[in-house]
């Protein structure tokens, strides 16, 4: 029996005390947003084109408009957002800088809130990843920043004639089993200095995106950082360096490079409801 009270699995609720820190929250990371001359967005909750933003299209809440067109909840914010500005707002604004704070949602019943920015046009991963470092300072939390470059398992894949799958679902042990020297090392990869000890045993096929992720990782104004170059996103639209900020289990943030429209452009989104718990400890 289901009680009029109660609220569905994976759902939230904040009242009181966490209500406010939440809002606290909020305000204080669209300040330093507002601050880097961000300006705020509000997206509709339906969306025909979250397909093209979610690996796995089962996570989507989906049902039909008036026209019996396919709409699903949202999932993702960042394809929806640069469409609209490029496309429904273009003419009204040529900002390029803008923010969100919404909630997103996911079969069957969950629901998280984000607060979201992208930097449309722009191509300088290191600023995003640096933003998103200011922001993490000035909470006053030192959680891990893994980096990584989608480029590297996609070119691996090709060069060794490997299944995409074995990156996309972390299968470790069977890149392992290859006994390919330059792999294994790569696999074994934890801060930057490993990574410039393998980048001259890599194909030349791969070298340069390794070169990039050294460099870019040697941009971040941050010392707990971890590099990962073989992880893949869960997200179908990041197509170049890549991260997540990790504390505790919990994904607190994570961003990255895409295409869009074609534009190169940057984003990231913090996890509210995961920084709220982390806080709190």
């Amino acid at each position: 029996m289901i009680f009029e009270h109660e609220i569905p699995d994976g759902s939230r609720l904040y009242f009181g005390k966490k209500a406010k820190q939440k809002r606290e929250l909020e305000y204080n990371v669209s300040n330093i947003l507002h601050d880097n001359d961000f300006e705020e967005i509000i997206t509709p909750n339906f969306s025909y084109s979250q397909h093209q933003s979610i690996q796995n299209s089962r996570k989507l809440i989906k049902f039909s408009d008036t026209n019996n067109e396919q709409v699903s909840l949202r999932a993702d914010s960042t394809l929806d957002v640069v469409r609209i500005i490029t496309k429904r707002l273009g003419r009204t604004t040529s900002h390029k800088k803008w923010f969100y704070i919404q909630p997103i949602f996911t079969y069957p019943s969950n629901e998280e809130y984000q607060i979201g920015c992208e930097w449309i046009g722009h191509d300088n991963i290191c600023d995003i990843i640096n933003l998103n470092v200011e922001i993490l300072k000035q909470l006053n939390i030192n959680p891990v920043l893994q980096i990584a470059n989608i480029k590297i398992p996609r070119l691996i894949s090709q060069e060794l004639g490997l299944d995409i799958e074995l990156f996309k679902n972390g299968e470790i042990a069977q890149l392992f089993d290859l006994e390919n020297k330059w792999l294994s090392k790569l696999l074994e990869v934890k801060d930057i200095n490993d990574l410039k000890n393998v980048v001259d045993l890599v194909p030349e096929s791969i070298r340069p995106e390794v070169e990039c992720l050294i460099n870019k990782a040697s941009e971040i104004h941050y010392e707990n950082i971890v590099i990962s170059p073989l992880y893949y996103g869960s997200l179908k639209y990041y197509d170049g360096i890549y991260y997540r900020v990790i504390d505790d289990n919990l994904i607190l943030s994570r961003g990255g490079m895409y295409s869009s429209e074609g534009l190169t452009s940057l984003g990231f989104a913090l996890y509210t409801d995961s920084l709220l718990k982390i806080l709190e400890d």
